[in-house]
């Protein structure tokens, strides 16, 4: 026993000292990688020849290869679009051999860099989000629809099927393609454009045209960095093409089915050699026709950038985004019929909209200019302004009944009355002219130091911003008589019994709106990244203090300020898995006309959540799982027992709210994207939702009542191939689903019928070779009659609501790079 013993220790000791002897031989690779212009190279794979040595380059163009033996080899650059580097190295053991590469790049394909790596994956957020972190280190779930999604979905506006690419994220309601209102996480989450919270009102804003849209950003739950007043199921960031640097061009063509008809250009250059002083236009022209007669969407968009770099360290960029759109009325989009009647009763390309209606214009203006100064490699500091103004000059659709139903038509109240049978609607028509203005501003510190061991990632910033909001909704027109009244069962388009609306808008906006809604708020905030063990834990430390007022012109002003902190933990169990925690707060003031036994207060929510992050096979694809809890109280709901004539406090035609108490929305999401195999590239999501009221202070609530405004169960999946090498390299095919279950309506009033399941099948072609990619999509594959919708009670005796989709249909586009 004794001499096997001592053999198994002399053995140990042999192991061990053979292993020191070969960490004392090993060495490191280290350097940079950039593009003309010295702009990092993101995402360029580099390796040793004949060796299992590789390594990525990061956000900054930085690589690293540890651990290699001692020995001479070749170091190995190739990627689509940069011409093959290979060159000797010398690695010493125990020292670092730094090589730096300036790469030189085909222009037209230049794209196709990140591209080729991760066509559906971005691994860090825009500087708008303010953040230094790569998405698998923040303690939140953040999804990132990149460009080329949405070139391959041919998706052409914000409502125009982006939310497909990101878990449990629906729009109950589609304002056609007007108003975007993006539910998650049980809630309506917050529309922002380049860090900026670009809300008005609950009717914007103007959803964006895809022409400059560079990618698109959801933030899930409370971003207390970015902001702590709205509600905390999250916000999705739109961030704007912006000028690379280097001369190219991409011209698109799109047509489809129901009279689509659509171009674009994107223009990226430089006005100097010197690359000092760089430019950036996208325009769009869009005539847009419907599965629906007489109803279409027609707009077009320029969006002109400039940049100009002051000196080494300080670039200002100025942008402008204008959008022009003439359209039906709102509302022209859905159909009704009789509480006793259900959904999806009439054809699924049926109209109530009338022809001859004068088209709603909308003219949608931003205006950006951003100030961004770096102090050194670790301190940078950003300023940006912007502005807003939106004008709208158009028509609401709505009815003002829908039989059978019996209408008294005695102003004194007698029992005269008129009846409406089943199938006949009177149709009205309101005056919608709005415009909005919104200033802007926001200047935050980025810093990176270090104390001890400790690594720190600061940041420091405040917002100021204003809103005014105000509309003329108060004429209102009815198309149909009782005598002559529309028939669903026998429609007829002509001109309509009581004529077509005469509004006056000879009054300027300012004196006859009705609706008038106002935001201003001021913040500042201070958030810690401390990095323990070089970075392994991270442990995220934030408050921010808002101070915000609103006003309306249906109730008193409401102010508040409020401390929101934030605390995250994550750590990185490897270089390319994470888990994390976070704690986070929102709060928004509320006004609204409510009972005088009622006091209005902040509506305030609380977020928990945990979850993990992995990168699979060197980064080329991800998977992120989290779990939720999210505690809302105070928040206002309508009233579903409204005051009437015999109330002292009853104010005729305003709705009166109340305090719903507590509710709780809970799940889970799912989220895989990215490069499975060469030239396999795939999104796939699942989410559970569940939102519930907690705590009733109303008797019409009681607790287990479930929110409006959500689907319990979202699925949806993406996948694309395209061959990469041989005969028939660039030829590609896409297929995609999107399956919701558990549906719920956008009202409390639920009815007696539910809204279906739904499921929708798309998938496409596409051809790419040199300079041209032509794209064929087919939409709906199924021909599903497709719809969303609702339970209203506040007509007649109560009406169900509908928009249906467009049946099967298609779209091919071709694309010229230059």
């Amino acid at each position: 026993m004794k001499i096997n013993t001592i053999k198994k220790l002399l053995f140990s000791l042999l192991i061990l000292s053979s292993l020191s002897m070969i960490s004392q031989e090993l060495g490191k690779i280290s350097g940079k990688v950039s593009l003309s212009g010295n702009l990092p190279a993101e995402n360029i794979s580099i390796k040793l020849k004949g060796t299992k040595y590789t390594a990525v380059t990061n956000a900054n163009g930085q690589y690293e290869i540890k651990n290699v033996k001692q020995g001479s080899y070749t170091i190995s650059i190739n990627s689509v679009g940069i011409k093959s580097v290979e060159e000797k190295i010398e690695v010493l053991a125990n020292q670092t051999t730094t090589k730096n590469f300036a790469l030189s790049e085909s222009q037209e394909d230049l794209d196709e860099v990140i591209i080729t790596k991760n066509k559906y994956k971005q691994d860090k957020p825009s500087l708008s989000l303010r953040l230094q972190t790569p998405v698998l280190e923040i303690p939140q779930n953040i999804q990132i629809v990149s460009s080329q999604t949405l070139k391959d979905q041919q998706i052409t506006s914000m409502s125009d099927g982006v939310i497909r690419n990101v878990s449990g994220a629906v729009r109950l309601e589609h304002w056609g393609d007007m108003y975007t209102n993006i539910s998650m996480r049980g809630s309506q989450i917050q529309a922002f454009r380049n860090g900026f919270n670009v809300v008005s009102s609950f009717w914007g804003p103007l959803t964006e045209d895809m022409s400059f849209v560079d990618h698109i950003e959801f933030v899930k739950g409370p971003a207390g960095f970015m902001l702590s007043s709205g509600d905390p199921s999250g916000l999705y960031n739109v961030v704007t093409k912006k000028p690379t640097g280097i001369t190219k061009g991409e011209a698109s063509v799109l047509a489809g089915s129901f009279d689509f008809y659509r171009a674009s250009i994107d223009l990226d250059g430089k006005f100097d050699k010197a690359g000092k002083f760089l430019y950036r236009f996208n325009g769009a022209f869009q005539k847009k026709g419907s599965h629906r007669p007489y109803e279409h969407n027609d707009r077009y968009v320029i969006a002109p950038v400039i940049s100009y770099q002051l000196s080494d360290k300080t670039k200002v960029t100025v942008e402008y985004n204008g959008q022009f759109a003439n359209t039906s009325e709102v509302g022209s989009y859905y159909v009704f019929s009789s509480a006793n009647e259900g959904y999806a009763t009439t054809p699924v390309d049926f109209t109530m909209t009338q022809p001859g209606l004068p088209d709603t214009k909308i003219n949608d203006h931003s205006g950006f200019l951003m100030f961004e100064h770096k102090f050194d490699d670790n301190w940078k500091l950003t300023a940006q302004t912007s502005y807003f103004k939106y004008l709208m000059d158009g028509y609401s659709s709505w009815p003002g009944a829908v039989g059978p139903v019996s209408i008294d038509t005695d102003a004194n109240g007698s029992l005269d009355t008129e009846v409406l049978s089943q199938g006949e609607i009177i149709r009205s028509v309101s005056i919608w002219d709005a415009e909005s203005d919104m200033f802007l501003g926001q200047i935050f510190l980025n810093g990176k130091f270090n104390t001890g061991p400790v690594s720190h990632k600061l940041l420091g910033g405040m917002d100021l911003g204003r809103k005014d909001y105000m509309a003329d909704w108060g004429q209102t027109h009815a198309l149909d008589t009782l005598e002559d009244p529309f028939n669903v069962l026998n429609p007829d388009y002509g001109t309509p019994a009581n004529g077509l609306p005469n509004f006056d808008e000879s009054t300027p906006l300012s004196q006859r709106a009705a609706g008038l809604y106002g935001q201003q708020f001021a913040a500042g905030y201070v958030q810690d990244e401390l990095g323990f063990f070089e970075n392994k834990l991270r442990l995220t430390l934030a408050a921010r203090y808002t101070w915000i007022k609103q006003t309306s012109s249906y109730s008193d002003p409401a102010a508040d300020s409020h401390i929101t902190p934030r605390i995250g933990l994550s750590w990185s169990v490897t270089p390319s898995l994470a888990v994390y925690g976070v704690y986070d707060q929102a709060f928004t003031p509320q006004s609204g006309r409510v009972r005088p036994t009622e006091n209005i207060k902040p509506l305030t929510g609380t977020n928990r959540e945990i979850g993990i992050k992995k990168d699979w096979f060197n980064g080329t694809w991800s998977t992120t799982l989290s779990a939720y809890s999210i505690i809302k109280q105070n928040e206002l709901t309508t009233d579903p027992v409204q005051p009437g004539p015999d109330d002292d406090f009853y104010v005729p035609g305003v709705v009166y709210s109340t305090t719903l108490g507590e509710k709780t929305a809970e799940g889970f999401e799912v989220d895989l994207r990215g490069k499975i195999v060469d030239g396999l590239n795939i999104i796939a999501n699942y989410a559970f939702t569940e939102s519930k009221v907690t705590e009733a202070n109303v008797s019409t609530f009681t607790e287990g009542d479930i929110v409006p405004g959500y689907s319990k169960h979202v699925a949806n999946a993406w996948l694309n191939y395209t061959v990469p090498t041989g005969i028939l390299k660039g030829l590609g095919a896409s297929i995609g689903g999107t399956y919701l279950a558990g549906r719920q309506t956008d009202t409390w009033s639920e009815g007696l019928e539910k809204l279906p399941n739904y499921f929708k099948l798309d998938g496409g072609l596409s051809y790419e070779k040199s300079k041209f990619k032509v794209t064929a999509n087919v939409f709906n594959i199924l021909d599903e009659y497709l719809y969303s919708g609702s339970f209203y009670q506040w007509v007649s005796n109560g009406v169900y609501y509908w928009q249906t989709e467009p049946p099967r249909n298609f779209r091919v586009g071709v694309t010229y790079k230059f």
